[in-house]
């Protein structure tokens, strides 16, 4: 297969190839339907308390903290609840009296981005993708990090022949997107192709039936079309077969159920549904046994935690006191489990200059449209 100059651009945001840019008020809504680069790793050192926040205690009524729909969205709220009272906590030890955090997720990856750039949403937890799309109304001050995997092959193969994937404690900034293909008969006998050690032609990739996220999803479009350019000459738009799925619960319930012969998430994602493989989506045999890798993208560079520029309370102060109540809120187990569905094991400091690669990266795709 061939191999494009797109291994060293990491962590991008598509949203050229389906949508606008344009960054008007954010309408953010909670759904009730059924996404990671070293690249580079930044080693901060933690910030002086004694030099964050005012003088005199400040009040500010609500602080909103806006999630991506990379799964599903009362998932997310419920999972996130106990973040509000630690970074109540934490702003307290800054000088900041937070009456009330409020937690909202985006109906998409753009709304987030949308809200931050209104100033209506305070805080973004977005993945860097987005960020980079968005980055004239907010400014990053952290990346994730998250447990490694047990395989990180570019080969789908190795991936097949070793599975299942299990998480490491080593801490990484970055992950991979993956394709999965599912029990149908299609994805039952690309599979076949793949762990045979045979190519896979591009007609044969068109002929599936594909779920994908929204286009600014890293694990769900933005490296899966990078994979298919890089392999085929072509992106994840030109597939004839493409349908947007809302979060990657409903994509994996279309691929047990057959209605997708294929899907594309991050790498660990199964280890995340493999319970409701069988016990929701009603399948009777392991999601190991019935799924198979059959493409692997580059490495994708972590989450961010990015603040708002046209917030109407974020001053310079309070986003430097709300960067060290992250790093913080990250370094204990409570905040862990806080954040644990999008498998966040810390914070690290981080500047724009970091996703220069994925700037690049945005400009050779939009370049592809």
């Amino acid at each position: 297969m061939r191999k494009l100059l797109i291994n060293l651009l990491t962590g991008i945001a598509l949203a050229a190839l389906l949508m606008g840019c344009g960054k008007e008020k954010a309408e953010i809504s909670v759904d009730t339907g059924p996404e990671e680069l070293t690249m580079q790793q930044n080693t901060a050192d933690q910030i002086d308390q004694t030099q964050i926040g005012p003088a005199e205690p400040t009040q500010i009524d609500k602080l909103i903290v806006g999630f991506v729909p990379s799964h599903e969205p009362d998932e997310i709220i419920a999972t996130t609840e106990p973040l509000k009272e630690l970074l109540i906590n934490e702003l307290a030890t800054s000088g900041y009296d937070v009456k009330e955090v409020e937690i909202v997720v985006g109906s998409t990856y753009e709304s987030v981005g949308e809200g931050l750039s209104a100033g209506t949403i305070d805080v973004g937890l977005i993945p860097g993708g987005t960020y980079v799309q968005y980055d004239d109304g907010c400014d990053v001050i952290l990346t994730a990090t998250r447990d490694g995997l047990s395989i990180d092959s570019p080969d789908p193969k190795v991936w097949n022949d070793n599975k299942p994937t299990t998480r490491t404690t080593e801490p990484i900034t970055y992950y991979r997107s993956i394709v999965i293909a599912g029990p149908s008969d299609a994805g039952k006998a690309i599979a076949e192709k793949v762990n045979a050690g045979e190519e896979i032609t591009w007609d044969e990739l068109d002929s599936l039936k594909w779920s994908i996220m929204d286009s600014t999803s890293p694990a769900g479009f933005v490296y899966p079309s990078l994979w298919i350019q890089s392999n085929y000459g072509k992106h994840i738009a030109d597939l004839t077969h493409a349908e947007v799925s809302d979060n990657y619960g409903t994509a994996f319930s279309k691929l047990a159920n057959g209605t997708v012969d294929v899907l594309v998430t991050y790498a660990d994602a199964r280890l995340d549904q493999a319970e409701k493989w069988t016990n929701t989506y009603g399948r009777t045999e392991s999601i190991w046994d019935e799924t198979n890798v059959i493409g692997v993208s580059d490495g994708i560079y972590n989450d961010t935690i990015c603040v708002s520029k046209f917030s109407p309370v974020m001053t310079e102060a309070l986003k430097e006191a709300v960067k060290q109540a992250f790093i913080n809120v990250g370094n204990t187990q409570e905040g862990k489990e806080a954040v644990s569905i999008y498998a966040h094991t810390g914070y690290m400091e981080a500047t724009s200059s970091d996703y220069d690669s994925e700037r690049a990266a945005q400009k050779m795709m939009m370049a592809l449209d």
